[in-house]
């Protein structure tokens, strides 16, 4: 297996950054949803670390769910445009707060189908928390209301973000070198 720092770009956010921004988005959220029956549902596996860090920082009490969805397949750099629900909400969300965590929004396809299919659940609301967002990709619009950072388009790891299943525990979002990058066979 290749080491991270045989591929390394830059490291495009700090660890110091990431947990920054966290907290002013958990105290964001921790406001807009005061007296809400609030459902957070993290996007596996991408959002994990995100979530478990932004809900340390929601002052409120909330309830988590996890839904796994595909639309990559291994080394794969682009969707596939076919999305697969691979894990589905155990808990019902109807009159719920719904907030949506997710790693890293590109084409938005993904979590607009995401979304279609969660609307037909009647939640209260059903919005977004993204901690990256690659505007200048975006295909289709999606109700992102919680972004951590804007990033250009780059292909990032580290921080819950897979290169081949690999390097999520990375505690900082790197940015590939795709030339030094060797996929695993």
């Amino acid at each position: 297996m290749q080491d991270w720092r045989d591929f390394i770009k830059e490291v495009l956010i700090t660890e110091e950054d990431l947990q920054e921004r966290i907290r002013a988005l958990g105290a964001e959220i921790t406001r807009d949803y005061a007296d809400k029956d609030l459902m957070v549902v993290c996007i596996l596996r991408g959002g994990v670390m995100f979530m478990t860090d932004l809900i340390k920082e929601i002052r409120l009490p909330l309830a988590i769910e996890f839904l796994a969805v595909s639309s990559y397949g291994l080394g794969a750099r682009e969707s596939s445009g076919e999305v697969r629900i691979t894990l589905d909400l155990n808990a019902a969300i109807k009159g719920r707060h719904v907030l949506i965590v997710e790693d890293i929004i590109d084409s938005g396809r993904t979590l607009a189908s995401v979304i279609e299919m969660l609307q037909t659940r009647n939640p209260a609301s059903l919005y977004i928390c993204t901690l990256l967002d690659k505007v200048e990709r975006r295909e289709v619009d999606v109700p992102v209301k919680y972004c951590g950072f804007q990033i250009p388009n780059a292909y990032v790891f580290g921080y819950g973000l897979d290169i081949d299943e690999y390097w999520r525990n990375l505690p900082f979002i790197g940015v590939v070198d795709l030339e030094k990058y060797e996929t695993p066979l």
